[in-house]
C-alpha cells in the first residue's frame, strides 16, 4: 500500500559527525537539559527528506527527543558556532516545550521560561524577571552552564505536619 501524500515521511537519525556545529551545540544543550530535567534522555537530530518542489534541498534537520520525535522548524546552516548554538538552543526549546507539554529552561528564581539571547557575545538563558520591581530581569546562565538543579526556597510555603521524622 503506497503511503499517502499527507503522511509525515520518516526521519532518519543523524549520526555523528554529520553536522559537527550542530553537534557541538547540542552537547552543550544537552547538558542542560541533563541539569534542568535529569529525568529525560538527551536530545538528537533527526532528518527528513527535502521536499519536492525544492530540488536543492536534500534534508531539513530538526533537534528531537530522544525517540525522534521534533517538532518546530528545521535548523538552517550557521557560519559560526554561537549561531549554531542559538539555533539549537532554539529548536531543542521548541520541542521540549511542545512534545513534554511544559516551559523549558525555567528559571528557579522566578518560575518563569527563559528565552535564548546574546550576552558577552554569548549565546545564554534569559529571564524576563518577576512582576515585582525587585525582580529584574537577568542572564541565568550561558547556554551549556546550566549545570546545577537548583530549587527556589519558598519561605511562605507551610510546612505538612503529618510529615514523619527526617
Amino acid at each position: 500500500m503506497r503511503p499517502s501524500p499527507f503522511d509525515p515521511p520518516d526521519p532518519r537519525f543523524v549520526t555523528t559527525g554529520e553536522h559537527p556545529l550542530w553537534d557541538e551545540a547540542l552537547a552543550a544543550v544537552n547538558r542542560d537539559l541533563a541539569a534542568t530535567l535529569p529525568e529525560q534522555r538527551p536530545l538528537c537530530l533527526v532528518a527528513y527528506p527535502g521536499w519536492e518542489r525544492a530540488p536543492d534541498e536534500t534534508e531539513r534537520v530538526h533537534v528531537a527527543l530522544a525517540n525522534g520525535d521534533a517538532h518546530g522548524d528545521c535548523l538552517w546552516p550557521e557560519p559560526s558556532a554561537a549561531g549554531a548554538l542559538r539555533a539549537v538552543a532554539e529548536a531543542a526549546q521548541d520541542t521540549v516545550m511542545e512534545l513534554l507539554w511544559q516551559a523549558w529552561p525555567v528559571c528557579t528564581l522566578h518560575g518563569l521560561g527563559m528565552h535564548v539571547t546574546e550576552d558577552a557575545g554569548r549565546p545564554s538563558w534569559w529571564c524576563a524577571g518577576g512582576s515585582r520591581p525587585g525582580d529584574p530581569a537577568h542572564v541565568r546562565a550561558a547556554i551549556g552552564e546550566m549545570d546545577t538543579v537548583h530549587r527556589p526556597r519558598r519561605p511562605n510555603r507551610k510546612r505538612r505536619k503529618d510529615r514523619g521524622p527526617r
